[in-house]
């Protein structure tokens, strides 16, 4: 069973990936439900910005803002059905997502076992924030970790943000990949430190601008392009995020 996010069942949706290395590409997003941290920025904050919890949000400031209902957003799913919702669309990339999934990861390699069952050729992405460890089995599983370490910019002490052990690893494994959301000088200063700390190669770091619009993208990509000539990293723009700004499941 997964936690999964509710939308009209599970949040099981076909598009492009919008980020990271992958970007452009057919995938299967499936999000789960639940997360570890809390960034002030997040665009999927229905997996864990839930009534009751002090977590703070740039959305606060909206009139029409609320914080979630955890039963009305979250449902517990079959394995099962996830396979066979997914095994429905004509794609073999499917991209695991929340949330932060590798809170679940015994019930993501049952989804991944029953897909492989049914084609052995599907491709498995995996987003995570970079503080939990893939098991052995898990980290055999996947094809690619997109991992997003998260910035002070996020409003989150460093302690809940950064598990240095965890990047490490993931810094020495050929299955991650580096992704930082950045908006100015100081973000590109913090993602310089994270790559000297943990060693990350500059071919595997890409940098993103922050926004949940084409024009707060635009506005921060201009800060951040120069720094990724320079340094040798990856501009990522949000191609999600040009297309279909801030709506969900696409």
């Amino acid at each position: 069973m997964l936690l999964a996010r509710l939308h009209d069942g599970p949040e099981i949706f076909h598009t492009l990936q919008g980020e990271g290395v992958s970007v452009g590409l057919s995938a299967v997003f499936v999000r789960s439900s639940l997360c570890n941290l809390h960034c002030r920025w997040c665009d999927t904050d229905h997996t864990w910005n839930f009534e009751g919890t002090p977590w703070k949000h740039d959305k606060d400031a909206d009139p029409g803002y609320r914080k979630h209902r955890k039963a009305e957003v979250t449902i517990e799913v079959p394995t099962a059905e996830i396979v066979s919702r997914v095994a429905a669309f004509p794609c073999r990339r499917v991209v695991l997502t929340g949330g932060e999934p590798l809170l679940q990861q015994d019930g993501w390699l049952d989804v991944i076992a029953g897909l492989r069952a049914i084609d052995p050729s599907y491709v498995f992405e995996v987003e995570t924030n970079g503080t939990k460890c893939p098991n052995p089995e898990f980290q055999a599983a996947v094809d690619q970790f997109n991992v997003s370490p998260k910035l002070a910019n996020s409003g989150m002490e460093e302690r809940l943000r950064v598990a240095p052990d965890v990047l490490a690893a993931f810094a020495t494994d050929p299955k991650a990949w580096f992704k930082f959301v950045a908006r100015d000088e100081a973000d590109l200063v913090e993602t310089g430190a994270f790559a000297e700390r943990f060693g990350i190669p500059a071919g595997k770091i890409l940098v993103m601008p922050e926004g949940r619009s084409a024009a707060e993208l635009d506005r921060h990509a201009r800060e951040i392009a120069p720094r990724c000539i320079a340094l040798g990293w990856r501009f990522c723009d949000r191609l999600h995020v040009r297309l279909w700004g801030d709506l969900r499941g696409v």
